[in-house]
């Protein structure tokens, strides 16, 4: 019975495999075999992609180094048919089959690369003398499903580029609302389904993201630093002069334990890897906006967003003898017990985006390539999240191809890696829809005596500045 049910799950995976395939090939409208072929060629590789031209000598790759560049720098990528092939797949969930979203954001350096546009400053810790934060190049802002249990799996969904002049938060907030468009379309959410959570980590502010989806049917998990200040709902105004009702109650200080009541909702657990972990809620809190930042150009009264704070404290941190408590942000009100034992460990599964990442650049070669437009970027990196996607559907049919020194593992725990070396004889089954490649001369190459201009340089873009009081 049991084989029964596996080879079920095979032809299942093999169909969800051929189909996305297809639709790839069908997204590419022009050098759509030289493109189709450059991503059989980063997943059929021996080793680590280390550059553009070592992939044209790989087998599946029927075209020469010159059609490659080519279709990087001319070829057509319907990224809109991409993202809803996407989203019709089916997702990684949880336990509950709750969708949960990661929400990060992944550089792609290039210090010394003056003649490409729309480069920013992003940040990159320096491992040398940790004075240097960030690093001039494009940043990709990547959403994935995450799963409800230890995993370095994830459904990526979509990916876009950040550009000088984007407010990060607004680009955020269009990049939410779209996706759950596509999810809702696809069926992977229905109406009357538990709300979709989006988590994410301290660089972005949640709580005027939360304003912004105020009207959206999501749900915002995030980390705020351990210095801000919150308050209570209002009380009465005390007196028996007439006055202004107060906007907002007393101060909820993270820093400091003394203003901290006793909390709504706590839950202690144990856990493998950080010990005792105890959890703390408290609901119902809101920051104090000012008009300045990015509430400038707001309209009326500045709001108050309430939502809930949740404390959590390990005890220990694999490598850390002293652990730094964590301060979580939680969009909704009023959290029940349910959520307090929850969420902490759903913000914990966002750390699998980092294992996507590092899989990414590490083994596919994200920022190997030095392209000169971030439009060949663009292509580049949707490239690669097609390549990542068949490996995940390629799971249930991949055989645990283990080097002697290696762990043997099942079939629910293969890694990405061990994936990718069986990929090649799945591929074989699989077949290829490009077309075979014509026999051509080389071109004649430069006429003798031009001469080029040399290419305009780019400086590095920068976030609008954003003032303490609006222009007169």
């Amino acid at each position: 019975m049991l084989s029964v049910v596996h080879e079920s799950v095979r032809r299942e995976a093999f169909a969800e495999l051929s189909s996305f395939r297809m639709e790839l090939y069908a997204a590419m409208s022009r050098r759509a075999d030289a493109l189709f072929e450059l991503v059989d060629a980063v997943l059929c590789a021996g080793g680590p992609v280390v550059s553009l031209p070592e992939l044209s000598l790989e087998a599946v790759h029927r075209r020469g180094h010159g059609a490659m560049y080519d279709a990087l720098a001319q070829g057509r990528l319907d990224v809109s048919r991409l993202r809803w092939a996407l989203a019709g797949l089916r997702l990684p969930r949880g336990t509950d089959r709750q969708i949960s979203i990661a929400l990060d954001v992944t550089p792609w350096p290039r210090p010394d690369a003056e003649c490409s546009p729309d480069r920013l400053h992003c940040h990159r810790p320096c491992r040398c003398d940790g004075v240097r934060q960030t690093i001039p190049g494009w940043p990709y802002q990547v959403a994935a499903g995450l799963g409800g249990g230890r995993t370095s799996w994830t459904g990526v969904l979509d990916a876009i580029r950040l550009g000088p002049t984007d407010d990060a938060t607004e680009v955020t907030a269009a990049q939410i609302r779209d996706l759950l468009d596509r999810l809702r379309q696809a069926g992977q959410w229905h109406e009357g389904d538990p709300e979709v959570l989006f988590v994410l980590d301290s660089g972005y502010d949640i709580v005027r993201l939360t304003w912004l989806l105020r009207e959206v049917p999501v749900r915002l998990l995030g980390r705020i630093r351990a210095d801000r200040v919150m308050h209570h709902p209002p009380g009465r105004r005390k007196g028996p002069t007439k006055g202004r009702q107060p906007r907002h109650g007393e101060a909820f200080r993270l820093a400091d334990a003394a203003t901290h009541p006793a909390p709504v909702q706590a839950s202690t657990s144990v856990h493998d890897r950080f010990g005792a972990v105890v959890a703390r809620c408290w609901g119902r809190l809101h920051p104090k906006l000012d008009r300045r930042g990015s509430w400038i150009s707001h309209e009326g009264e500045l709001p108050i967003i309430e939502g809930t704070l949740v404390h959590l404290a390990v005890e220990y941190l694999p490598g850390n003898r002293d652990p730094k408590p964590l301060w979580l942000w939680h969009s909704v009100p009023d959290a029940t017990p349910h959520d307090v034992d929850r969420l902490w460990r759903i913000f914990l599964r966002r750390f699998d985006i980092e294992h996507t990442f590092r899989f990414f650049k590490q083994v596919l070669g994200l920022t190997r390539p030095r392209l000169r437009t971030p439009e060949q970027a663009d292509r580049w990196v949707w490239l690669i999240i097609a390549a990542y996607t068949q490996l995940r559907l390629a799971r249930p049919l991949a055989d645990d191809l283990r080097r002697p020194w290696e762990k043997p593992l099942t079939q629910e725990q293969l890694t990405p890696g061990r994936v990718r070396r069986g990929y090649p004889r799945i591929r074989r089954l699989l077949g290829t829809p490009t077309r075979e490649p014509k026999a051509t001369r080389p071109g004649p190459g430069r006429p003798p005596g031009r001469t080029t201009t040399p290419a305009p340089r780019h400086p590095v873009g920068k976030h609008p500045h954003k003032r303490d009081t609006p222009r007169p």
